[in-house]
């Protein structure tokens, strides 16, 4: 065989090698890029972790009193490691409002939110039906935050990227007259919520004083005494 004929040959073969190569490492790069985006969306379709455990975990219950401000009540723990911040949202922020707003829980702390929701009254009997079925719903945001601090709004404007949706919470009227284990447990829940109110209200307790030396309480006025008579000693001077 002539020479040219055989670099020629040798030629054609590395060309057809690089292509090969140059077409599995393209393909190994495509694959690689369309299972990291696979990847990505299916993190992102994934459930957030819960930083808050709920109670009730997704309704908010109000007895059904038409023309009335009615009550609710949510109980919430942090059930994290960390410091947790939470906030309420409402898509009704004319005629409902929270108790505490919003509040920063150590790892373990938990609190009962109250609820207040005014209920319009019906002025028909499908407007009652209606309102029985409310489209008013609620939403509780958390947020991780570094240890003991104070509780701003601004917290979640400021660390917005790092706030994730906890629940959102929907609102089921119940019937005051009627015997219900949810209402019932809802009064409960009320019940804590307003002596829990009143515990913050209370000034902080002093501490008792300590008894000096060995448990035993100085009399002051004997004290007083002996200092005085013993500087009576040091004026008139021995005799």
């Amino acid at each position: 065989m002539p020479f040219w004929q055989t670099a020629g040959n040798a030629t054609t073969s590395s060309s057809s090698s690089s292509s090969s190569n140059t077409n599995s490492s393209s393909t190994s790069s495509s694959s690689f890029s369309a299972a990291t985006t696979v990847s990505l969306v299916a993190k992102s379709l994934l459930p957030t972790r819960r930083r808050l455990k709920l109670d009730p975990a997704s309704k908010l219950y109000f007895p059904y009193e038409p023309g009335k401000q009615v009550k609710s009540a949510i109980g919430i723990k942090n059930i994290c490691k960390s410091h947790i911040a939470f906030k309420f949202q409402t898509t009704a922020p004319k005629s409902c409002y929270m108790r505490p707003p919003g509040a920063i829980l150590a790892p373990g702390e938990s609190l009962i939110a109250t609820v207040f929701k005014f209920v319009e009254p019906p002025e028909n009997i499908i407007e009652r039906q209606l309102d029985l079925k409310s489209r008013v719903k609620f939403k509780i945001m958390s947020l991780k935050v570094k240890g003991e601090m104070e509780y701003v709004p601004e917290l979640f404007d400021d660390m917005k990227d790092q706030a994730a949706v906890e629940q959102i919470l929907r609102v089921v009227f119940l019937d005051p007259e009627s015997p219900n284990p949810a209402l019932q447990k809802l009064n409960r829940q009320l019940a804590e919520a307003e002596a829990e109110l009143e515990n913050r209200k209370k000034p902080p307790e002093e501490p008792a004083p300590r008894p000096t030396g060995e448990g035993l309480v100085i009399d002051e006025w004997k004290e007083r005494r002996e200092r005085y008579l013993a500087q009576q000693q040091v004026e008139v001077g021995p005799v």
